[in-house]
């Protein structure tokens, strides 16, 4: 079973990652530098504004909509669907710091797997930070 179980998860990260290949385009190298240009103040804000956090949030819409939702909208590998509160209150309760370095290093835990960077390794730090800002905005 366990066998079984981890192929699974190696065939969710293997689909996610030719998923994430599939919708790069042009769009995230030309929104590298400005959302690079934009984030550090947004993220130096955060964590004693939540306006800050409101803004950084927006920022991360267009990355979640080119990659993340192909599994957070889904649900796929044990990725929490985007406003399932539930699914969410556990992680959230990390701190963003943890969710920031699970989604930007990758992390396999027992609910389920989240590959580096959502599998698009040409998304930024910031991009990443951002698209985990604008899916815990859904919770919140």
């Amino acid at each position: 079973m366990k066998k079984s179980s981890a192929l699974s998860l190696l065939a969710a990260a293997l689909l996610a990652t030719t998923l994430a290949a599939c919708g790069k385009d042009e769009a995230p190298k030309t929104e590298a530098a400005p959302a690079a240009a934009a984030a550090p103040a947004p993220q130096a804000a955060a964590p004693a504004a939540p306006a800050a956090d409101a803004g950084h949030a927006a920022e991360g819409e267009a990355p979640y909509k080119q990659v993340c939702v192909m599994c957070h909208g889904a649900g796929v590998a044990g990725a929490p669907k985007v406003g399932d509160k539930a699914a969410w209150e556990p992680r959230v309760a990390q701190g963003k710091d943890t969710l920031y370095k699970h989604a930007i290093e990758g992390f396999s835990g027992q609910a389920g797997m989240m590959p580096a960077k959502g599998g698009n390794p040409s998304l930024s730090d910031d991009q990443v930070k951002a698209a985990v800002d604008f899916l815990v905005s859904k919770v919140q």
